[in-house]
């Protein structure tokens, strides 16, 4: 994991599902919302507002481990902040050009063009046009963010400062790039004091209600307008390469219904800060 002043604090953050276990758990269509929906634990988690998460002269720092995260995961958040006049920055990792392997249709070179677009549109439709937010890409490689640990540890600290609010993918959410990204993230954060949000994404997909899993004591619903759902719904509508699969080589969409209908509800699920990492 090399010498950076960071690696000693990574270990606090490994998942606890092997690598072994995560293309499994990330095959199929997942388990529904009407699952989630009709779960106690859905319902009985506790509101957020954004002003209890950050105050209006803090920056709100997104760091999306492929582009798209931005919209599924915090198209929501992104407009409740935006709309409080936060500072925002979103800081994009990788092209997305590993979400089709094998495919001679979506190619790597297709997707690392049209990916960035579709996420500059979705961010337009989201109410955020780049005049509005500071937008950085990191260039990464899809699917290779496990190996660039260090780096990735490097290029971030040119950016992240201790009064920021970081909101990124969940350390234990079953795809290596989110689990890489919310690690390196959080070791990022405890080092400079920043606070960093978690956000689950690919959990929702192969987790169950109840699901043992889940840390519920650290989850909350940032509620959402039914407005605000609705341009969210819009900006996801401008990943068409995510909408689009391939069937030669039975590549399910990676924002097919079942996915959409787990982000499409009227909150956001975050899980606040650990109280203590050690």
């Amino acid at each position: 994991m090399g010498n950076s002043p960071l690696s000693s604090v990574w270990k606090r953050f490994r998942p606890a599902v092997s690598a072994g276990e995560k293309s499994d758990l990330l095959q199929g269509k997942g388990t529904p919302w009407t699952d989630w929906k009709s779960s106690a634990r859905i319902s009985s988690l506790s509101p957020i507002e954004p002003k209890q998460i950050a105050t209006l002269q803090q920056r709100v720092v997104i760091i999306a481990p492929h582009p798209g995260f931005e919209t599924v995961a915090c198209g929501g958040l992104l407009q409740r902040f935006s709309k409080l006049g936060c500072p925002i920055l979103l800081i994009s990792l990788t092209d997305g050009s590993g979400s089709h392997a094998g495919s001679s249709l979506w190619t790597p070179e297709r997707l690392s063009a049209i990916r960035p677009q579709e996420s500059a549109e979705s961010l337009r439709r989201l109410g955020l046009p780049l005049n509005r937010l500071k937008w950085i890409r990191g260039g990464f490689q899809d699917g290779g963010l496990e190996s660039e640990q260090d780096r990735l540890a490097e290029f971030l600290l040119r950016y992240i400062q201790p009064d920021d609010v970081i909101f990124t993918s969940w350390r234990q959410d079953g795809h290596t790039d989110h689990e890489t990204t919310g690690m390196v993230a959080g070791s990022i954060a405890e080092s400079l004091g920043a606070s960093l949000y978690e956000v689950p994404v690919w959990a929702w997909h192969w987790a169950e209600p109840n699901d043992a899993r889940i840390p519920w004591y650290r989850l909350r619903k940032l509620p959402l307008s039914r407005w605000t759902v609705a341009r969210k719904r819009h900006a996801i509508q401008a990943h068409a390469s995510q909408l689009m699969g391939d069937p030669e080589i039975g590549e399910e969409p990676a924002f097919g219904t079942y996915t959409q209908q787990r982000t499409l509800q009227p909150y956001e699920i975050i899980l606040t800060p650990t109280v203590t990492l050690a």
